[in-house]
């Protein structure tokens, strides 16, 4: 019998209760139904309501007990700059710390770090190889070799994303616990923890405020007229694994300062400030902050103290920042990416009045206004669903099954990963493979970015959304991945123009392709940008297309808002170097002579064969060269010899769409692909979701087969891959991708089978996404969390891109709509052409639209279907709006 409901001590006594029993089969009967009544009656004390103070919404996750495993059980909280882990502990609360941009490695462990590239003296040699390669590739009989390493360079001091630290809170009560709950409000964005002891109600708040650039831990009681017991507050290490020993001492007699280097003497500097403030009793005195003896050559140590009864209420608030600057990642800076000490801005954080002069409610109601501001008032969905206030959430979880599925832990879980990618993407650098949490000195990959699909992921529900994330993604690109990117084009592909990256990406401009090792199989990835089946290194892959993946978010940005000044400034001229590149990479097929351009090497993700011609390469150099065409006449730019060389050369590129012998679509030029191949990875669906190379797939410039044809073999493809389920150690984001693309494809059913294969597998009781769900301490891994909202939106709205910007957009309502979703709504969505979507729907149909198009907005021609059969088309013009209410 399954007890994993149940609180440890209660779980505890039952099976002991069962084992003293006489092992004979009546006893051993009578015990069992026995135990089963005792947790029914246990789950029924439990399972009564929500903690107080709970969101009636129900848009949140509660429990009823305290979390052990950090991955699985443990709530976030960020600001993009911070974030915190909350474990929901009483009488002592171990919150764990982050910080963006604390990293071990790069410049600053090692000076001679150069971003995995090879020196400028080698590129003859690496043009020598690259030109074997390529001979060698063609001359094949079945087009490809088995390694590149030639061209791979050791990853050096590529680092990892760390952990920073553990704020461990006090407070000395006694008693027994009860009316014991814990909760994340995704409403206002703070975690809580509320209990009782001897007669007293407390109450723990966590949250981190963007507008401050802080976060805030909070507590109070009720029952009692002597306030608060006496509180400590301290800073530990230890807890964090692998992290050497800061300073830790008193700025003041509330605050205490922690610095230190990530990697002991070397490394990147970072400092935190801590200070307590309280609502004081009667004007007493209630803080001092106390250093303590500690052993010769040790870093000193310090704690805040609260006096017990002085205070009512005790908040103590932190910042933190570390050395590093994204400004500094160029040439002129000799990529040192090493700005200021932190600590005169962390200073003016921590003494802002905002802060400093502040009350506690003052500090939370700026937060939930902007928490609020930035996720709930320009968007929201419903699913028909009943908010679940009697059940805990890791027993919804637990009772949750693959097709039956369940409204509310679906809405709930869309509504998490906006949260999620808010919570941790409006810093300064964007959402790692782990969002901003992170546990340890070194993680999972590194915690790097991935540029694959995993990066990817976690912006596809940011513009369809209305989610304002996108800004420090296309500054990390611009600051980290463009300076350095030129100088890889030029020294490894001996390519004088535009920039490229490779499949895995720290903070230092790592743009080299990463190795040694089985570069075929994992390590790079000049198109895309990822590595996810290796812990921290070791095996790679081949591609220099990431770059052109990514200008998919820089394109698609421009297209749903129309912001020309943006685009001018940064949009383009990310856009245009990544097309020069590429323009300069393709190069006549000389394996079947017919004339095209293609790519060579390449290989398709994280799969074996170095080839030519790779499907999603081609396919997404298309799309790309398309974007420069659409953008070019607001980019202000005059080159109009660069737009004329894309035309030519997008006319003669190989297209990357091609039909195999079982009916496949070919994963690459030569037919190749395995109808027993269940990868992961899905790359040259790339144009059925989320490009567009399929899904509009046009017979009179892409192709000669019918699009029919194309869909057909998408299907095939993708019924072939399986249901995400491969033979790495079972990722969410996987599963997440294969629903997004059963979705484009109409599939209502498919695309709710996998979507909900995936809650039940990869999603811990805490709802974050895990890589390896079967393991006691599982990896965390956020582009499951990041991307169900894009998958999920694909199923209500379709609005894909389209090759031309007079071609009309096609806007398809519910075109994978389940049955268990036959009634619900949408607020605030948003589709290409700056256009705003309201919609609400009954028994599978429609029955309100209205759209509202951004005043800045350019003129296109818009359609919009429903079962097949068109409801309307208009032309865009800024601040129309439009309604029906009959269908």
């Amino acid at each position: 019998m399954k007890l994993e409901f149940l609180p440890d001590d209660v779980r505890y006594i039952m099976w002991e209760f069962l084992d003293a029993l006489p092992h004979c089969p009546i006893c051993q009967t009578i015990a069992m139904w026995a135990v089963r009544f005792m947790a029914l009656a246990q789950l029924v004390t439990l399972s009564v309501s929500a903690p107080p103070g709970f969101p009636a919404s129900g848009n949140g996750l509660w429990f009823n007990k305290t979390a052990k495993v950090w991955s699985k059980e443990w709530l976030p909280v960020g600001n993009g700059y911070l974030g915190a882990m909350v474990p929901g502990g009483v009488s002592s609360e171990q919150t764990q710390l982050n910080i963006e941009s604390l990293w071990s490695g790069g410049p600053f462990s090692d000076k001679s770090y150069n971003g995995g590239n090879k020196q400028f003296s080698e590129q003859a040699t690496a043009a020598e190889s690259m030109s074997d390669i390529r001979r060698q590739i063609f001359q094949s009989s079945t087009g490809d070799i088995s390694s590149i390493d030639p061209l791979s360079t050791n990853s050096g001091a590529y680092g990892s994303y760390a952990g920073a630290g553990y704020l461990v809170s006090g407070i000395s009560t006694t008693g027994n616990v009860t009316n014991y709950g814990r909760y994340l409000d995704l409403d206002q964005g703070i975690a809580r923890t509320t209990w009782t002891q001897s007669g007293v109600n407390y109450v723990r708040s966590t949250f981190c405020s963007h507008p401050t650039q802080s976060c805030t831990q909070h507590i109070t009681s009720s029952g009692s007229t002597a306030g608060l017991p006496s509180l400590t507050y301290a800073f530990s290490s230890d807890l964090e694994s692998g992290m050497p020993k800061p300073n830790v001492t008193c700025l003041d007699a509330n605050t205490l300062q922690i610095r230190g280097r990530i990697e002991g003497s070397g490394g990147m500097l970072y400092e935190i400030l801590a200070s307590v403030r309280t609502t004081a009793i009667n004007n007493v005195q209630t803080t001092s902050c106390t250093p303590f003896p500690v052993a010769y050559g040790t870093p000193p140590n310090a704690t805040l103290q609260v006096k017990p009864g002085t205070a009512s209420e005790a908040w103590i608030t932190w910042v933190g920042g570390t050395e590093y600057s994204m400004d500094a990642g160029n040439s002129a800076s000799t990529y040192s990416f090493r700005g200021a000490d932190p600590h005169n801005a962390l200073l003016s954080l921590i003494l802002a009045p905002s802060v400093k002069a502040s009350t506690f409610s003052t500090l939370l109601a700026e937060h939930v206004a902007d928490h609020k501001a930035a996720l709930t008032d320009k968007f929201s969905l419903s699913l028909g669903h009943t908010p679940r206030l009697d059940v805990p959430t890791d027993v919804v979880k637990a009772a949750y099954r693959t097709d039956t599925g369940d409204t509310y832990l679906e809405w709930l879980l869309f509504n998490y990963g906006r949260y999620l990618l808010a919570t941790s993407g409006r810093g300064l650098l964007p959402a790692n493979l782990q969002g901003i949490w992170a546990d340890g000195y070194g993680n999972a990959w590194s915690a790097d970015y991935h540029a694959n699909i995993n990066v990817q992921q976690n912006y596809w529900g940011a513009d369809m959304t209305n989610i304002d994330v996108n800004r420090p993604l296309f500054n990390y690109m611009e600051k980290t991945w463009m300076p350095r990117g030129a100088y890889t084009a030029q020294v490894l592909y001996n390519i004088s123009r535009g920039w490229v990256v490779h499949n895995e990406m720290n903070i230092f401009g790592h743009t080299g392709m990463k190795g040694p090792g089985d570069t075929a199989e994992w390590a790079n990835y000049p198109g895309m940008l990822l590595n996810v089946c290796i812990i921290q290194s070791g095996t790679h892959t081949y591609n220099a297309e990431a770059n052109a993946w990514m200008m998919f978010h820089v394109w698609d940005h421009f297209d749903y808002t129309n912001d020309v000044v943006w685009w001018k400034a940064q949009g383009w001229p990310l856009l245009k170097g990544a097309a020069q590149f590429h323009l300069d990479k393709l190069i006549p097929d000389l394996h079947f002579n017919d004339s095209t351009l293609v790519v060579n090497p390449c290989n398709s993700p994280e799969q074996r064969p170095i080839t030519f011609g790779c499907a999603h390469a081609q396919q997404m150099i298309w799309q790309l060269f398309n974007a420069v065409e659409k953008g070019f006449a607001a980019s202000g730019d005059t080159d109009t010899a660069f737009l004329a060389e894309v035309k030519a050369k997008r006319a003669q590129m190989d297209k990357g769409i091609r039909i195999g012998s079982w009916g496949q679509l070919q994963e690459w030029k030569v037919d190749r692909d395995s109808p027993s191949d269940t990868h992961r990875h899905m790359s040259h669906l790339i144009g059925l979701y989320p490009g567009y190379a399929l899904a509009r797939y046009d017979p009179a410039t892409q192709g000669t087969y019918t699009k029919k044809q194309v869909i057909d073999a998408a299907t095939v493809t993708l019924t072939h891959r399986g249901d995400g389920t491969g033979p790495d150690a079972d990722s969410g984001w996987e599963k997440a991708w294969r629903a997004a693309c059963w979705a484009q494809l109409g599939d209502a059913e498919r695309f709710y089978h996998i979507l909900t294969y995936g809650i039940q597998v990869n999603f811990a009781p805490n709802l974050f996404s895990m890589y390896n769900p079967y393991n006691d301490n599982p990896i965390f891994q956020i582009d499951a969390n990041l991307a169900y909202p894009g998958a999920m939106m694909n199923a209500l709205i379709q609005a894909p891109d389209v090759p031309s910007i007079n071609t009309p957009l096609t806007i398809t309502l519910l075109p994978a709509l389940p049955k268990q979703w036959s009634s619900g709504s949408l607020r605030g969505a948003r589709v290409r052409g700056g256009i705003s979507i309201d919609l609400q729907w009954s028994s599978g149909k429609p029955t309100s639209l209205t759209f509202k198009v951004d005043s800045n907005a350019r003129a296109r021609p818009v359609n919009v279907v429903f079962g097949g059969k068109s409801l309307t088309s208009f032309t865009t013009s800024g601040g129309l709006t439009r309604t029906m209410n009959r269908f």
